[in-house]
């Protein structure tokens, strides 16, 4: 890996039910992700709207975690998503990332 490719950021946004913020946000902690978020959240979308278009059954309670992190922990962090809280499964999670081309401070 480059010093360059080290040195690029990714932000992250995951989206799952509350009861998981906890343990997820432990891993994150495990993973070495510091710059963490969360919001607590109420979907408003119709049930038959969500049902009729993506196949998904509403949870009230949400929490929005966003995330900066190095972009070579991101995999792992997908990865972890995908193993351990099944959000390959319908109506788990939601996660997707965005890249930080530059960063001021």
């Amino acid at each position: 890996m480059s010093s360059g490719e080290s040195e690029k950021a990714a932000f992250l946004v995951l989206i799952t039910g509350r009861g998981q913020k906890n343990a997820i946000l432990s891993d994150l902690a495990d993973l070495d992700i510091r710059i963490v978020n969360t919001v607590y959240g109420k979907g408003t979308v119709k049930a038959d709207v969500l049902h009729d278009i993506l196949g998904l059954v509403p949870e009230e309670n949400k929490v929005i975690i966003v995330c900066v992190s190095r972009h070579f922990k991101i995999e792992a962090v997908l990865r972890l998503l995908v193993d351990k809280y099944n959000f390959d499964k319908p109506n788990k999670g939601i996660a997707f990332t965005m890249p930080i081309e530059k960063i001021s401070y």
